[in-house]
């Protein structure tokens, strides 16, 4: 089976490749844990490919014969902007590597739709300088909810495309925007990535939902990826746990693979090493 790289080199390898065409994955966990860096790592290193291939090579290495990188990639945020994201990618990862690789990232920044009916002044995330016709397609401006499915609808066909994040979507449950709508859209990203083909992150911070909205979301994805902190004795460790993933669980689970013990450096997030069943 045809696999979309993640763009972590040893989890890919270790999958087949990286994930099945038509995947949406959930990216849940700790604050600081690593999913963050996961997304965006993934972003950059498929951005990469088509960036500078002696940079790919150095930092991903070979990729596997069964993989093939997206068409586009694409990083949808709710609250930044595409210079606010690759300064945040800047933090952690080697900041040439960040800026060749986003030369081949899309950015999307629905902070207009997102903050639209907040107290936040639009001079904040709107620009200061509005013309008469800006200020008329405020007036016509959509939700995040439906600018966030107008964009995948776009876009999200045979490509890779990241949100950052469901926990500002979460934040900003209203009686303009409720959960249910929210669950709801998660089930319709499901359904249509089967014919988009393509790959879908999701990210959240699991510290800002219920159980029960966990789970919705869990129900809505192909697969679950969680993060978490370690303590062993006077030091932290971060990790990463996959809850389920349909067509990648069963070959970690072959590979009796409990747990992946995972680090962040310049080339971004990585698995260091992997807990297997004793």
């Amino acid at each position: 089976m045809a696999r979309i790289p993640f763009g972590i080199a040893r989890l890919d390898s270790i999958i087949g490749g990286g994930a099945p065409p038509g995947s949406v994955v959930l990216l849940s966990g700790e604050a600081g844990a690593g999913a963050r860096e996961f997304v965006h790592t993934s972003a950059a290193m498929n951005g990469l490919y088509y960036g500078d291939s002696e940079a790919f090579d150095l930092h991903y290495g070979d990729m596997d014969a069964r993989a093939s990188p997206p068409d586009e990639i694409h990083y949808v945020s709710f609250t930044a902007g595409g210079d606010d994201v690759e300064r945040e990618m800047g933090y952690t990862m080697n900041e040439e590597l960040v800026r060749d690789a986003s030369d081949h990232v899309h950015f999307c920044d629905l902070s207009p739709e997102y903050f639209q009916l907040s107290p936040i002044p639009r001079s904040w995330y709107a620009g200061k300088t509005r013309t008469v016709n800006d200020l008329a397609a405020e007036e016509r401006r959509e939700s995040a909810l439906e600018a966030l499915a107008d964009y995948l609808g776009a876009h999200a066909a045979g490509n890779l495309v990241v949100v950052d994040s469901v926990t500002d979507l979460v934040a900003a449950v209203s009686d303009d925007m409720t959960w249910s709508d929210i669950a709801l859209l998660m089930k319709g990203i499901q359904k249509a990535a089967y014919d988009w083909g393509g790959l879908i992150l999701l990210l959240v911070q699991e510290e800002t939902l219920a159980p029960t909205e966990l789970g919705h979301l869990m129900d809505a994805a192909s697969g679950t990826l969680q993060f978490g902190w370690e303590s062993g004795g006077s030091k932290r460790a971060r990790t990463m746990f996959v809850r389920e993933f349909r067509g990648v669980l069963s070959r970690i689970e072959q590979e009796n693979i409990i747990r992946f013990e995972t680090e962040v450096h310049e080339g971004g997030f990585d698995v260091s090493g992997v807990r297997k069943i004793r």
